[in-house]
């Protein structure tokens, strides 16, 4: 299916750019709890909180690890097209559907939206030559940034200054991701992916922008690094070259080996570990705190005579998190030295925001908690994608990437059954934002005392430690420690 014009990255560029665009461009996103809890559906905050908003955790995770499969299995199109029409499912039962098992399947399909994001990332890679990837995956993430933003402050413009019913910010939202839809189907079909349709390249792909984050993590202007010598053996072993052309049967059981290998080998690194294991559990706190907030500021609104202004709120954060994203480029920083403490001290000021949205009664104070907790976490995940990409190819990369969202889905999924969930604690809203603050406080924790050792052992560390062990320590550039300075 492929068209001539697909020959040139620039065709596939524009057509996921657009598709990116549309899918974004959802008006009515930062006012869904106030239109579910509304006289349109006329739900209360309890069928919400504990029968709807957790179907979505529940069947992203029961949907990511099959969905990233078929995806390169598949060559990316089609289930980029299977994205566009769950979005137009998700917006059709909201719309028309009623009752809470309706909105329990608006859940499960937008589950599936959110499983599937990884072809719109992965695409680019299998249709552009490495040359282009960077500035591709800049192009294909700010697009995504800027449509969330102006679907935020167009929804706030109408529900502030029109008075629009939440209703037909939905029906705008359908027309857009309808639009996404046709997008997708006129996308070039790939020859090519990552794993299961490999084609062997000259030189091993480096990834050295931002590779294709959650939807709202990292951003474009992140510059190359020099790379340390703590992270495993970068380019790919000369058999995933060969997958190219190997015999139809062995080819799922090479797959499977070799991601096996790779998985072992890039987790034997310490320092991939514990960045991977901030990013897993930041990402299971902050998914759960998106799925919930709004429940907290409809909640905190009855206590005063306020306007809703989630629109601006979540533009204005989401205009913060594209500034952070962007400022991780032009931060120099040690992060073998520094990076658990820049975690463990941001992930302080986020357990501190998630405290005072519970204990404030105030909106407003609570909308600025928000801005903190979020800008916080994109920088880190900015930083902690860099951290982890800069060094690995994007065979390994893509792995690494899955295997840290599925771990973060696992911990929000036993967080949701603990805290939410009817079957667990089925705690109030104010009360989980109790629980979020003091889970990131454990993160804090964490990562503060793991800095410390990383500071101690760098001031008091042996001599005879390896150049290779010092320069991770250090950076690539680093003097060898004299020996005075290690007694």
């Amino acid at each position: 299916m492929d068209s001539p014009p697909s020959h040139s990255w620039i065709y596939p560029t524009v057509i996921l750019c657009l598709f990116g665009f549309f899918s974004m461009m959802r008006p009515s996103e930062p006012f869904l709890i106030p239109y579910l809890s509304g006289p349109d559906k006329n739900l209360t905050s309890e069928q919400i909180t504990n029968e709807i908003l957790p179907v979505w955790t529940y069947s992203y995770l029961a949907l990511l690890f099959p969905v990233f499969i078929l995806t390169d299995y598949v060559r990316y199109k089609p289930v980029i097209v299977l994205q566009g029409i769950s979005f137009m499912a998700t917006w059709l039962l909201l719309l028309f559907g009623q009752g809470v098992m309706a909105m329990q399947v608006v859940e499960f399909f937008f589950g599936m939206v959110t499983a599937t994001e990884v072809a719109y990332y992965a695409y680019i890679y299998s249709v552009v030559s490495p040359e282009h990837y960077q500035k591709v995956s800049s192009y294909c993430r700010s697009i995504t940034l800027v449509a969330y933003t102006a679907a935020s402050v167009l929804a706030q413009l109408l529900v502030s200054l029109a008075n629009l019913p939440y209703f037909y910010l939905n029906v705008m939202s359908m027309v857009c991701v309808s639009m996404a839809f046709l997008f997708s189907l006129i996308l070039p079909m790939p020859k090519k992916s990552l794993f299961f349709h490999a084609k062997p390249s000259k030189e091993s792909l480096r990834t050295n922008a931002v590779l294709g984050e959650p939807p709202d993590a990292g951003g474009p202007g992140i510059q190359e690094e020099t790379p340390t010598t703590d992270f495993p053996t970068l380019s790919r072993p000369a058999e995933a070259s060969q997958l190219s052309s190997p015999k139809p049967e062995n080819v799922a059981v090479r797959v499977f080996v070799q991601w096996f290998q790779d998985v072992k080998q890039c987790y034997s690194s310490k320092r991939l570990f514990y960045w991977s294991l901030w990013w897993a559990l930041s990402t299971a706190g902050f998914n759960q705190v998106l799925n919930y907030v709004q429940m907290l500021w409809d909640y905190k609104v009855q206590f005063q005579n306020s306007s809703i202004y989630n629109g601006a709120v979540e533009a204005i954060a989401t205009f913060q998190a594209a500034l952070a994203a962007f400022a991780v480029g032009y931060v120099n920083v040690n992060w073998d030295l520094l990076g658990e403490l820049v975690l463990g001290v941001f992930s302080v000021a986020n357990a501190g925001a998630l405290l005072l949205m519970h204990y404030t009664a105030n909106i407003w104070v609570c909308y600025a908690g928000y801005l903190v907790f979020k800008s916080g976490y994109m920088l880190l995940i900015t930083i902690a994608v860099f951290q982890i990409a800069v060094n690995l190819s994007v065979e390994r990369y893509a792995l690494v990437f899955g295997i840290n969202s599925f771990v973060a889905l696992v911990i929000q999924t036993i967080v949701t059954v603990a805290v939410v969930d009817p079957r667990g604690l089925n705690l109030p809203i104010s009360s989980q934002f109790l629980v979020y603050g003091l889970y990131f406080a454990v993160i804090a924790g964490i990562f503060l005392m793991r800095s410390g050792y990383i500071l101690y052992s760098a001031k008091w560390g042996k001599p005879a430690r390896s150049s290779a062990a010092h320069q991770t320590l250090y950076g690539p550039h680093a003097e060898e420690p004299r020996p005075e300075s290690t007694e």
